[in-house]
């Protein structure tokens, strides 16, 4: 089992806390194991096993405790006297009306309530309106980097690692599959077939599954790119699969509350304002990307980006694209502590390409933070306050 040390450490802070515990993200990301390595947290601190109660409503033995009524009588006959209670709930979007129940749940003091869902649904915006109670959302991703190379046992031969990790994928289960193409193939097909079917499909009843995968490989064809719903409609049109504008906003709608897009908008640095028109899109997992586009696609950089953009956020920063007059920066990444820029690139040793990799940050006249992210193995350099920093090391959070 790969320790997730960082979403465990956010479930700890949030420990006895009265707020919902919410973990989303896209299926198989691992929130079911995030779920049983805290409880292993809480049996070895002192909490005792009558004080744990976890339901899994994927696990046909608890298939009774969908109704409603039964899971909270379910729940509530085994409190603990006046001892925290730490209630587990795991796929609760398969219980109709669950937020009944846990909002009811919640008047308890003496229960602390984690959920966790993978259902559109269950992951859309509604889920304020849905949960009257105060709660928290810790978002999961994939695998990254650093954990990736945590499980191989040591921290040497990082670009062969890094080719392992972009080729076969950041799911968890992919590490047990031993690099064969064909089965990871296979695994990460039905994530998709999952997450597109189950999930998007039958949340919002698109008709057509074939139109809706188009858009979805244009999109991961076109990680690091500006693209706006009129291009992408316009492109498709034009090769003879007509789709309007409102459509591709639903399907990209979908995308990101399925987790399986995420979305960047731009950010007018000097105006300090966000632009309505152009965003970037990444895929969430550049296994699956390479799966469903059958191995074509966006280069080294724009590979090297989409892994960039997903660590930044796993990082806890609001991730922009960053405007300064005609000039573009890959990434404005803020957060509580300030705002930081980032130019992605797979090599500048090229000194064009270094040039045009350092005007948009020369170009920006604050003086916080700005790094050159690249595959580079040279020694850390540092242009007007620039540091160029080798991407592996970052991602290792070295630097």
């Amino acid at each position: 089992m790969i320790e997730r040390k960082e979403y465990l450490d956010r479930l700890i802070a949030w420990k006895d806390k009265r707020v919902i515990k919410v973990i989303t993200g896209i299926r198989r990301a691992g929130k079911s194991t995030l779920m049983e390595l805290y409880k292993g947290y809480l049996t070895k601190n002192g909490i005792k096993a009558s004080q744990i109660l976890a339901i899994n409503f994927e696990d046909y033995a608890f298939d009774a405790l969908r109704e409603p009524k039964a899971l909270h009588e379910y729940i509530t006959a085994r409190l603990d006297g006046d001892k925290m209670t730490y209630v587990f709930l795991d796929e609760i979007q398969n219980v109709p009306e669950f937020e009944r129940v846990v909002n009811s749940l919640f008047l308890h003091k003496n229960i602390d309530i984690y959920l966790t869902g993978s259902n559109a649904y269950f992951l859309s915006g509604e889920l304020a309106t849905l949960l009257s109670g105060r709660y928290v959302t810790i978002e999961m991703l994939p695998l990254s980097f650093a954990e990736y190379v945590s499980w191989t046992g040591d921290k040497t031969e990082l670009p062969r690692k890094y080719r392992e990790y972009i080729e076969r994928g950041s799911f968890p289960y992919v590490t047990e599959l031993g690099g064969k193409r064909k089965e990871i193939d296979e695994y990460l097909r039905g994530i998709y077939s999952t997450v597109v079917l189950k999930d998007i499909i039958s949340r919002y009843h698109f008709p057509d599954p074939m139109q809706l995968e188009s858009v979805l490989r244009f999109i991961f064809d076109s990680i690091g790119n500006l693209v706006s719903t009129k291009s992408i409609a316009d492109t498709m049109t034009s090769s003879g699969r007509k789709i309007d504008v409102k459509t591709v906003e639903r399907y990209l709608a979908a995308f990101v509350n399925g987790y399986i897009v995420y979305q960047a908008k731009r950010f007018d640095i000097k105006g300090k304002q966000n632009l309505k028109t152009l965003e970037k899109y990444y895929a969430v997992d550049i296994g699956m990307r390479a799966m469903l586009l059958g191995g074509k696609g966006a280069d080294v950089g724009f590979i090297l980006e989409n892994v960039i953009y997903l660590e930044l956020f796993r990082r806890g920063y609001s991730v922009f694209v960053g405007k300064v007059g005609t000039l573009e920066i890959d990434f404005v990444a803020q957060n509580a502590a300030g705002t930081e820029y980032y130019q992605v690139a797979a090599t500048v040793r090229n000194p064009d390409t270094l040039k045009r990799e350092l005007n948009p940050l020369l170009a920006v006249a604050d003086h916080r933070p700005k790094y050159l992210l690249t595959l580079d193995d040279d020694p850390d350099s540092e242009y007007d306050g620039i540091r160029k920093i080798n991407a592996l090391d970052w991602l290792l959070e070295r630097k």
